[in-house]
């Protein structure tokens, strides 16, 4: 088939290579979104989508809105059979949607219908969910809710990061939708209408929603930090100023002797009060400093008696 593959992200990337060497279709374009700025310069940068379609010689699109008529003229000219998406990360409208034959059609990393959204990964490490996936479904104006195509389980290990899954999913992803694509194009693959039972939602987690509550039990907040790592980083507030938690806890077996948020230091280890057990710190940002182990940065700031997060 004729494709024009459509993503933004790093996490986007494997679908293309899968796409790419499939042998079985042709990647014609690639749809990603704008130059954004990045870096300390904020120059504008290419996303990793389009870097990679450059690489490999393929005319690359960057609509401001995928309703643009230059583009919707563009993609008519282009002919596609199908359009794969991974994270484009823009909404399409139907005059886009009804230009190839077999549709749009999206790989999400989770299992349908569950966690339908944004940040599907983020939402299966906080709700601690054991398994989880990706689904591949045809695009309709529902948010996430097409008929779907195929899916791919993944387990999620206890000390999981979003971003670890997350690159998990995206290779297993990846080749589910060139099955997807092989199914569509030889007629094996019929897409399924989803249940309407189990509709969860996820969606986007802002710097708000990371802010760590020490009264909270250390499981919830060992899987607060986890889900929201890397982005968009689980932060508590020391003498004032935000102290990001860059790496996961560890759970300490022992009933908190400390009240929430109340730091023990030790040569090697900085404890914490929380609203059950107390955990462990593992990596931590003080503002405009880089990751650190927890142990030096209390070194360096000689944490008193007493003090606490959050305060």
């Amino acid at each position: 088939m004729r494709l024009v593959f459509a993503g933004t992200p790093e996490v986007a990337v494997p679908a293309l290579d899968a796409l790419l060497a499939s042998g079985r279709h042709e990647v014609v374009a690639v749809v990603t979104r704008p130059d954004a700025p990045a870096g300390r310069g904020r120059r504008l940068v290419a996303s990793p989508v389009a870097q990679r379609a450059e690489e490999a010689g393929i005319e690359v699109l960057k609509p401001e809105k995928p309703s643009d008529p230059d583009f919707l003229a563009r993609l008519t000219e282009l002919a596609p059979d199908c359009c794969p998406v991974v994270a484009y990360g823009a909404l399409l409208r139907p005059g886009a949607l009804e230009i190839p034959a077999h549709g749009w059609v999206n790989l999400h990393f989770s299992l349908l219908p569950a966690w339908r959204g944004a940040a599907p990964v983020q939402h299966a490490v906080l709700a601690g969910d054991e398994v989880t996936g990706a689904s591949t479904f045809r695009i309709e104006q529902g948010l996430d809710s097409g008929p779907v195509f195929g899916v791919v389980t993944e387990e999620i290990r206890p000390g999981d990061t979003s971003g670890e899954l997350l690159t998990r999913l995206s290779h297993s992803g990846a080749r589910l939708l060139a099955a997807t694509m092989d199914g569509i194009e030889d007629g094996s693959l019929h897409a399924v209408p989803q249940p309407a039972d189990g509709v969860t939602l996820a969606p986007k987690i802002n710097v708000e929603d990371a802010h760590v509550d020490w009264a909270h039990p250390a499981l919830r907040i060992d899987r607060l930090v986890r889900g929201c790592a890397p982005a968009p980083g689980a932060w508590t507030v020391f003498r004032g100023e935000r102290l990001k938690l860059s790496g996961p806890v560890t759970l300490l077996t022992d009933r908190s002797e400390l009240a929430p948020g109340e730091l023990a230091v030790a040569k090697n280890s900085v404890r914490v009060g929380t609203g059950s057990h107390e955990v462990e710190l593992g990596e931590v940002q003080p503002q405009g400093k880089k990751p650190m182990r927890a142990a030096d940065w209390a070194r360096g700031v000689r944490i008193e008696s007493g003090e606490r997060l959050g305060d």
